[in-house]
């Protein structure tokens, strides 16, 4: 596991957001004042890795993780492992009771492509795929990186007071130690393992003899056989090169052969092509008729079109019909205006007469309605008195007269009044009729004379002119010159259609002959190589008939070649045919087995094909005698595992096989730490176990003197201590994962040491950061071993938090 972004924001003293960046450094140093904050960066990768801090001394707890006066806060890491990159990310938050959560904890694997300089949310928004969520991501990242919380506080993270623990530890502690770094269930499962090992190794030995009784022809006498065969085809081969190449020679002249012979094929196609249309001999007559039928049209056309001129003016020089129908319509109307005259005389005279009769009646009328009035006035009167007589009183004055009345009066019997009123009414309504029949008859007359007045002036003012019979006789024959006229516009047009007729029929004839020329160039053109005759271009069925007689002597020409080419082709074939029997015979002497008519490649690809066929059952033989000996040899290797994985079974049950495996680790760790220390001493120093398992070192300087390492000085213990510390985080990452070591993180007191040791752990150090594969990074407040460090990350701290700033030397 390699960093390369580490993002803190209000995570333990970082307040404010602040973000390192580890992409190009290799060495680094954490440099500040006590209590800046140095370690909260390496606590803060071991956060966002795995959810807890060593240095909180409880795994489950996250109070420390977030900054007292903070709500929320977050750390962010981007790591690569091999040629992967990650990026985990953990949020927290203080809920009302001051209680802090994981509000949000997720692993996403990420783009390698994106350059990790781009910057945090560029790398992280580049993500390939989410990973895992919530509590499964220290399981994934334990997955990922290869190790366990407790296997990365011990061999990336090692916190400061504890690097000579391990060192200085009695051989008691240290396997104790060692059974829980290596987590010795891990050997009941190695066990059972060895169990399951032991079955599959003895499946697969009875598997392999299984194969090696059932596997052909493995033996040496198959061997010989297959190099015998393989000889004599080989040599047969050879032999029948020469052949198959004559017959190669055979099949190539019988090509050209047959190539030349459809060469002469496709010369006679053309000439047997060539025929005469059936229009051709008919062309020219045709062309001829119609030529004539057009002169004939077009005079006739001719003719018809003068005899409707003169037609015209015929009708021209009869005058004007217009004129000479109007002068008929104006004698038609004065004779229609003579009668009406007449007849509106006699009307007015009528009318006169009846207008006197009707006012005598009138007059009638009027004398017997004034004697109706009269006598109904004095038959009133006669009423009017006799009702007053019958009124009047003997002494009283008359109203009449005034005078006293001496006697009544006496009346006669009276006519009814009502009838005098109906006699009245009677004559009233007969004088009325009288009235209105003379006023009807007046305006009758009135009308009747004014019309004969306006007859009369009319009739005076358009006298008659012309004679109706010879206006007659003009029009008539004006309506015979139109007729005439007719005849010849009708004929006339009737001519240009037919002349029009004939002249498009005329053009496609000329048409056809044109095309059928032009098809009589293009069949001499199929044949002119050949050797055609130029054509004769004043006669279509000459031209024709000339081409199809060279034809017919051509094309006997080119039959009589066709023919000899034929025979020729049929004595090459036969001696092809011959000589393709031979060979076939003696492929068959030889087992090679071909059917039908096979060309000389075909046989010789035969013949190579047995050739390799032999080869391929020779290496076949042999590869078959050298499986068997793979597979006896595999079987013993599976028996012999078999054996091996009991023994081990067996082993692992017996008590002292804790001992043995700490004491068989720690052998290993000391061997490998030993290397190292003698590395970075310069080959002053080695590491051994003594007689009881206690680590002693070996002092070449003292001529391989043996001695405590309690007998170090400061700055050699620390050689040793981290020599050992390297070697066990080197062994545990190898125990419990497939990652590589990529980063280590120093929090140690170097303040303790003296100038000199100092100067030793600084050596050590960078021949550590220069020589191996890994980034070194170490948590000091020393200037002195600071200054000596390319990459430093200044941590201060004031009241709004801690600060980071990157120098370079």
């Amino acid at each position: 596991m390699r960093p390369l972004l580490l993002h803190l924001d209000n995570f333990g003293s970082f307040r404010e957001p602040a973000t390192v960046d580890f992409t190009d450094v290799d060495y680094f140093a954490l440099v500040g004042p006590t209590g800046a904050g140095k370690s909260t960066v390496i606590d803060a990768v071991c956060f966002a890795l795995y959810g807890t801090v060593p240095r909180w001394n409880n795994e489950n707890s996250i109070a420390h993780a977030l900054a007292p006066s903070a709500i929320d806060g977050k750390v962010a890491l981007v790591f690569e492992t091999g040629n992967r990159r990650h990026a985990v990310v953990r949020a927290l938050r203080r809920d009302s009771r001051g209680r802090v959560h994981t509000r949000e904890a997720r692993i996403d694997e990420l783009d390698p492509r994106v350059p990790a300089t781009a910057g945090l949310a560029e790398v992280t928004s580049a993500v390939l795929r989410p990973v895992a969520e919530g509590e499964a991501v220290a399981a994934e990242v334990q997955r990922v990186t290869g190790l366990a919380y407790k296997f990365f506080t011990q061999c990336v993270v090692l916190p400061q007071g504890r690097f000579a623990e391990f060192l200085h530890a009695q051989p008691r502690e240290r396997q104790d130690l060692l059974v829980q770094l290596l987590d010795a269930g891990v050997y009941d499962r190695v066990r059972e393992r060895a169990a399951r090992e032991e079955a599959v190794a003895r499946q697969a030995a009875a598997l392999a003899r299984d194969q090696l009784a059932r596997l052909p022809d493995a033996d040496e006498a198959a061997e010989r056989a297959a190099a015998g065969r393989l000889s004599a085809l080989r040599g047969f081969a050879d032999g029948i090169r020469a052949e198959v190449e004559a017959l190669r020679g055979l099949d190539e002249a019988l090509r050209r052969a047959w190539e030349q012979r459809a060469e002469a094929a496709r010369r006679l196609a053309p000439l047997d092509a060539l025929a005469m249309p059936p229009e051709a001999p008919a062309l020219a007559a045709t062309l001829r008729e119609i030529g004539a039928e057009v002169e004939a049209r077009g005079a006739e056309l001719h003719r018809l079109e003068a005899e409707e001129q003169r037609a015209h003016e015929e009708l021209a020089g009869l005058g004007d019909k217009v004129a000479l129908t109007a002068e008929l319509k104006a004698l038609d109307e004065h004779e229609r205006l003579t009668a009406a005259h007449a007849r509106a005389a006699a009307d007015a005279e009528r009318a006169a007469g009846e207008l006197s009769r009707l006012e005598a009646e009138a007059g009638d009328a009027a004398t017997a309605l004034a004697a109706a009035e009269r006598d109904r006035d004095r038959l009133r009167d006669a009423h009017a008195a006799a009702g007053l007589a019958s009124r009047l009183t003997v002494g009283e004055p008359c109203p009449t007269c005034l005078r006293t009345v001496t006697e009544l009066p006496h009346h006669p019997a009276r006519t009814d009044l009502g009838t005098a009123e109906r006699v009245l009414a009677a004559a009233r309504r007969a004088a009325e009729e009288a009235r209105t029949r003379h006023g009807q008859a007046v305006t009758r007359a009135a009308v009747a004379a004014r019309g004969a007045e306006e007859l009369a002036g009319r009739l005076a003012g358009s006298p008659p002119q012309g004679d109706r019979e010879q206006i007659g006789t003009r029009l008539e024959a004006i309506k015979a010159a139109e007729s005439t006229a007719a005849r010849a516009r009708r004929a006339r047009s009737a001519a240009r259609s037919a002349h029009d007729d004939a002249r498009r029929r005329a053009d496609e004839a000329r048409g056809r002959s044109e095309r059928a020329w032009r098809h009589l160039d293009a069949a001499r053109d199929t044949v002119v190589t050949l050797g055609a005759p130029p054509l004769d271009r004043t006669d279509l069925r000459a031209a024709w008939a000339a081409l199809l007689t060279w034809r017919d002597r051509a094309a006997a020409e080119e039959r009589a070649a066709l023919a000899a080419q034929d025979a020729g082709l049929a004595r090459m074939r036969g001696d092809r045919d011959s000589a393709r029997v031979r060979l076939l015979k003696r492929l068959a002497e030889h087992d090679i087995a071909m059917s039908g008519e096979p060309a000389p490649g075909a046989i010789a690809e035969a013949v190579a094909t047995a050739v390799a066929r032999a080869e391929a059952r020779v290496e076949r033989i042999k590869e078959n005698r050298r499986h068997a000996r793979e597979l006896a040899e595999q079987a013993a290797a599976r028996e012999q595992e078999a054996r091996v994985a009991h023994e081990l079974a067996q082993m692992l049950r017996a008590d002292a096989f804790e001992r043995w495996l700490c004491a068989e680790a720690l052998e290993l760790l000391v061997a490998a730490a030993s290397d190292t220390l003698r590395e970075l001493s310069d080959g002053q120093y080695e590491l051994a176990l003594g007689g009881r398992n206690e680590i002693e070192v070996i002092d070449h300087a003292e001529a391989g003197m043996r001695r405590n390492v309690r007998t170090l000085s400061g700055g050699e213990t620390f050689q040793a201590a981290l020599a050992l510390a390297l070697a066990l985080s080197e062994q545990v990452a190898g125990m419990g994962s497939t990652h590589g070591l990529e980063s280590i993180f120093l929090d140690e007191g170097f303040g303790t040491l003296d100038p000199a040791t100092l100067d030793i752990v600084a050596t050590t150090l960078e021949r550590l950061a220069t020589t191996g594969n890994r980034m070194v990074g170490l948590v000091t407040h020393v200037p002195a071993l600071a200054d000596r460090i390319p990459v430093r990350y200044e941590v201060t701290r004031d009241t709004k938090g801690s600060h980071l700033r990157r120098t370079t030397t």
